[in-house]
């Protein structure tokens, strides 16, 4: 019902983030989806892609600090407030969303995200009937 998501730990100076898109096209990894947030000195740099289990491997002897997590996708038809439909049922099971990011493909919305209950978010996912996405398919429509 999870997806993996790699976090990258990046500075915040000229280059590092291309050192990593460097490394992962030298490997010919595909991003599906990705998203920067940062602080004042460094950047989680949060990553959807074809091959993360390689990717993680291939930041990793390059020495560069990154994570492997579990993160929860849902697709969601294309229209306006379909977000907010969703994240109202997680809302009202009192569960909190950690972090949260979206794009379209294949004409669908994907909503990407980690909760502070997972036990809790498999049930209102599966109560609700909401289409979660696993890596095998969300690789197939990418």
């Amino acid at each position: 019902m999870t997806i993996h998501q790699l976090s990258v730990f990046v500075e915040n100076k000229s280059g590092t983030l291309l050192q990593v898109l460097e490394l992962l096209k030298e490997a010919n990894i595909q991003l599906i989806a990705s998203t920067i947030s940062d602080t004042v000195e460094y950047g989680i740099y949060r990553i959807i892609c074809s091959e993360p289990m390689r990717a993680y491997d291939t930041l990793k002897q390059a020495g560069i600090s990154a994570n492997l997590s579990d993160v929860f996708a849902i697709m969601l038809d294309n229209q306006p407030g379909r977000a907010a439909d969703a994240i109202r049922s997680f809302s009202e099971a009192g569960i909190g969303i950690s972090y949260l990011y979206s794009f379209l493909l294949s004409g669908k919305g994907i909503l990407v995200f980690r909760t502070d209950n997972t036990e809790k978010t498999r049930q209102v996912i599966l109560e609700k009937g909401l289409d979660f996405i696993e890596e095998k398919r969300l690789l197939e429509m990418a």
